[in-house]
């Protein structure tokens, strides 16, 4: 089974997470891309979407999908979203397609955070992906001088711009025992809008594609 077969069953699998009548939450990526084309058959059985990017509220709209606000809309039931890497213990690295910010805020206001990912994304430790920081673009070099003093090596992601108008730092060379306190830690250096770990609000569920089936990992209470 190839890698965008395994996308496609882990994407498939979420519809069973999506309560009808109901607003859902809709992240970015390659695998979220089949996970928006498989909800284009239950669009007449939700409200509606609150879409994490630019690109995803496109394809959403192309399949006849109301996108809402994420300010018109109470405490999302769930949200779907991929990640770049993720572990057993659902901590996951996200922000390789830079819409790193408005994803964490979608995972924040849903009540069920569902992930899904192929094998191939299924790690024992962060930090083999370059870790992605949002950073508003003055603070671009104070930031990176903070992030290499926490032994990463920052590079900015040229000629790229998030949704929100500001730059990315790809930190590279990270090994992340302790995904919670270093999340903690950069988001703390003035000028970070936020950083790619999701340890913090980790996913509800993972899903993983895999050429035996999908595998569903759940977080401990």
């Amino acid at each position: 089974m190839d890698q965008d077969r395994k996308k496609q069953i882990a994407a498939a699998a979420a519809l069973e997470h999506v309560g009808r009548g109901g607003i859902v939450g809709v992240g970015t990526g390659s695998t979220v891309n089949f996970f928006i084309d498989a909800l284009a058959a239950l669009r007449g059985q939700i409200a509606g979407a609150v879409s994490s990017s630019v690109a995803s509220t496109r394809r959403l709209e192309s399949h006849g999908i109301p996108v809402l606000d994420l300010n018109e809309a109470d405490e999302l039931e769930v949200y779907v979203d991929g990640a770049d890497e993720a572990t057993r213990q659902l901590h996951l690295i996200k922000g390789g397609g830079g819409a790193l910010t408005r994803e964490k805020i979608v995972a924040a206001a849903s009540r069920l955070f569902v992930c899904i990912v192929d094998e191939q994304k299924l790690v024992e430790r962060l930090g083999r992906f370059p870790l992605p920081v949002e950073v508003i673009p003055m603070a671009r070099r104070h930031v990176a001088r903070k992030l290499a003093s926490l032994g990463g090596e920052p590079v900015w992601r040229e000629g790229f711009v998030t949704d929100n108008g500001n730059q990315i730092l790809d930190v590279r060379g990270l090994s992340i025992s302790d995904p919670v306190a270093l999340e903690g830690e950069i988001n703390q250096i003035a000028g970070v809008v936020t950083v790619g770990l999701f340890a913090r609000r980790p996913a509800d569920l993972l899903l993983v594609g895999t050429s035996a089936g999908v595998v569903t990992l759940a977080r401990e209470a």
